[in-house]
């Protein structure tokens, strides 16, 4: 395997940002399952998404499988990339029109998980796994 996929440094401190956004997109990605009329496919539905059921359970699905790699920190640079993209969709078709209809300060309000999860995603991306992960241990194994 490359192990440009999974080379990380020796940081013991990105397991927390690893944590919160694993844990989000991974509870996120339950719940567009669980809850599909509301959560899933409904919202992508009502928020007029064309094909609302496929991609409720298209992106349930990648934020369950990249979740789990972003906990585990495994192939974590490949992980953040899906989750990039959902939170700039995401960002793009539930904030915009609360930015129109309702200003800046109340789109920055309802926005802020949505900030959260991205910027903790572009960290993950620039930065790695850290040193508590399936990368670090799949670098030392390849040595």
């Amino acid at each position: 395997m490359n192990n440009r996929v999974y080379i990380t440094d020796n940081s013991k401190t990105t397991i927390l940002i690893r944590l919160m956004v694993g844990a989000v997109f991974l509870s996120e990605g339950i719940q567009k399952f669980l809850f599909a009329d509301t959560l899933g496919a409904g919202r992508f539905a009502k928020i007029g998404l064309p094909l609302p059921d496929f991609l409720g359970s298209f992106v349930g699905s990648f934020e369950i499988v990249c979740g789990t790699m972003v906990l585990t920190g495994l192939m974590i640079r490949l992980a953040s990339i899906p989750l990039i993209v959902i939170m700039l969709v995401a960002i793009a078709t539930t904030k915009a029109e609360i930015l129109v209809d309702k200003g800046f300060w109340e789109m920055m309000h309802g926005s802020r998980t949505d900030w959260a999860m991205l910027l903790g995603s572009v960290f993950l991306l620039i930065k790695g796994s850290g040193s508590w992960s399936l990368d670090k241990l799949l670098m030392k194994n390849e040595k």
